[in-house]
């Protein structure tokens, strides 16, 4: 590609006196307003890799910084884009390396964080085009596939997100790690065979579109039951081998009666006083739980459930603390006499 295309790429066509290279020439403004295009994608390429929302927010940033103070590095021999995932993604491996956590005994992620929906909206449309690329982006954003990413060790993790995610060639992302295309290709083979181990069979059956009223029906059973704190009927609708877990709290329950016997034991069958607000998380349906609270005189948020539907039933839900609304953007308190209406 020409110096001048090039540039017509990164949207620096105007801008006097820049080469091929560029960036060396450009203030810190306009750097930042051309590496800004780029910040969800790049948010959510760092939350894939390291399963918390807020330590991707962090490595966006020191991958923005270190953008800037690197400018002059970059040659056009790829994307500004591509240039951008290169130093986010060395900045993950960066990252867990200085401190990998590693899975719960039980096999949970206690450092997994909720992605709303309204942010994973802001994504480029280009990831919106081929049937197969919507399914690609939808279950790869998925509690499950995150949690089963974050069992791999940081590089096979990172060759298996740009090489079945972000769909790079092999070529392409030797370069950016600094490997060979055999190595590339050895390590994404472990990754899958890796992911194959911890990720569910089954796709979930929440689309997000016109085919999910079953599954809406479902979730609505969910919630009234979860409200009116009734355990037999929420246990009619739990599969077999539904799996729960709240993170950051320790402890994984696996199956009907060990999920069923958890509830009973925290007394959530006492429990009074609850409303539920209908919400989506990671491209699942999730429903956030407020507690009356009498001094203050309203529903107070308590926690958010995210559910996995297959096959008609609950196969996974996994509960997370109140901290997470604001991020959600969920109604920090509910009045006494309902629900306001919008």
């Amino acid at each position: 590609m020409s110096g001048n295309l090039r540039l017509k790429e990164l949207g620096m066509s105007g801008v006097s006196g820049l080469g091929v290279s560029g960036l060396g020439e450009v203030d810190e403004p306009a750097f930042a307003g051309l590496a800004e295009r780029h910040r969800r994608e790049l948010h959510v390429h760092c939350y894939r890799m390291l399963g918390s929302f807020e330590d991707a927010e962090d490595t966006v940033q020191e991958t923005f910084f270190r953008a800037w103070r690197r400018r002059e590095s970059f040659e056009g021999r790829s994307t500004f884009r591509a240039w951008l995932y290169r130093i986010a993604t060395n900045a993950c491996l960066d990252q867990l390396a200085k401190s990998r956590p590693e899975p719960a005994t039980g096999g949970e992620v206690l450092w997994l964080q909720p992605y709303p929906d309204r942010l994973l909206d802001e994504l480029p449309a280009a990831d919106a085009g081929e049937p197969e690329a919507v399914a690609v982006a939808r279950e790869t954003i998925e509690l499950a596939y995150l949690v089963a990413v974050q069992h791999l060790a940081p590089r096979p993790r990172a060759v298996l997100i740009l090489r079945d995610v972000l769909g790079w060639p092999a070529k392409d992302v030797a370069e950016h790690l600094g490997d060979s295309v055999n190595s590339v290709n050895s390590a994404l083979q472990r990754a899958r065979a890796g992911l194959r181990e911890h990720l569910p069979a089954e796709r979930q059956d929440w689309t997000g579109g016109e085919q999910d009223a079953g599954t809406r029906e479902l979730v609505r059973r969910y919630t009234d039951a979860s409200v009116a704190t009734d355990i037999k009927g929420l246990a009619a609708l739990l599969r077999d081998d539904v799996r729960c877990s709240m993170p950051p709290t320790p402890g994984l329950y696996v199956g009907r009666d060990a999920v069923v016997n958890d509830w009973v034991a925290g007394g959530f069958e006492n429990m009074r006083g609850l409303r539920a607000v209908p919400t989506s998380v990671n491209r699942q349906p999730a429903v956030a739980f407020y507690l009356w609270q009498k001094q203050q005189n309203a529903y107070l948020p308590l926690t958010i459930d995210v559910l996995r539907v297959t096959g008609g039933a609950i196969t996974e839900i996994t509960t997370f603390h109140a901290d997470q609304f604001p991020r959600l953007e969920l109604p920090q308190s509910l009045p006494a006499e309902g629900m306001e209406q919008s």
